[in-house]
């Protein structure tokens, strides 16, 4: 018995079976595709949370403002300058300079761990003397015990050249072994307001400034030696 053998399958044969393939997903892509599902309707209580959601974003941005985006740069505003600096630029440049000077040198004395000084001022009479200075020293320079070696007058200068005429003249007379000087400085009579500027500078440089180095203790002088206008300096030995 003989088997019948398969037509061989020819090219023009694959070509017809691929032309049927195309056709049919040609087909399948034009046909209208089913609507859309429907979405699920929300549960009451989920409808219920979003109200509460929006209404909660509605108080928290009530009353804000968008920012101004019209200008580029934020409006710069003008500080107001202290009272401090307000009172030391009526004094003028002297002053300002004097002041600068002061803080430099207290700062250096604090670095280089300069002795203390117990001052007290108010407003009439000044004194003060090194911490490691007895105290009965201070009050036999107070009642004017000590007899006075030398004398500076500082009347008729500006703030700047009596500091410096008043450091020079205790570095000399210190140097010279002299033990006591008086300072005279005026009660500022003749000054602004009545305010003496040397006396209110002047415990400041005797306690703080160079010319410190040179002092042991001061007092306002007493009466028969100018009282308020002047000042006796104890000098380091």
């Amino acid at each position: 018995m003989t088997r019948k053998k398969k037509p061989i399958a020819g090219p023009f044969e694959k070509l017809r079976a691929l032309k049927d393939e195309l056709g049919r997903k040609n087909e399948d892509r034009h046909q209208p595709q089913p609507p859309p599902r429907p979405a699920a309707a929300k549960a009451p209580h989920e409808s219920k949370a979003s109200d509460d959601e929006a209404l909660l974003l509605h108080r928290l941005f009530a009353g804000v403002k968008p920012l101004d985006r019209s200008r580029e740069r934020v409006p710069t505003q003008r500080v107001a300058r202290s009272a401090s600096v307000e009172r030391l630029a009526e004094r003028g440049p002297d002053a300002a300079d004097t002041e600068a000077d002061a803080v430099h040198e207290h700062l250096r004395l604090l670095v280089e761990g300069g002795a203390r000084f117990e001052v007290t001022d108010d407003g009439q009479r000044v004194e003060g003397r090194r911490v490691d200075l007895p105290i009965e020293m201070l009050r036999r320079l107070r009642r004017g015990r000590l007899p006075v070696d030398a004398r500076l007058d500082l009347h008729g200068l500006g703030v700047r050249e009596a500091r410096t005429q008043l450091e020079a003249f205790l570095q000399k007379v210190r140097s010279r072994g002299e033990r006591c000087a008086i300072v005279i400085h005026g009660k500022g009579a003749h000054s602004p307001q009545g305010a003496g500027v040397l006396r209110g500078e002047i415990g400041a440089w005797l306690s703080q400034g160079k010319a410190s180095e040179h002092v042991a203790a001061f007092s306002t002088a007493t009466a028969q030696d100018g009282g308020e206008g002047a000042v006796y300096v104890l000098l380091r030995r």
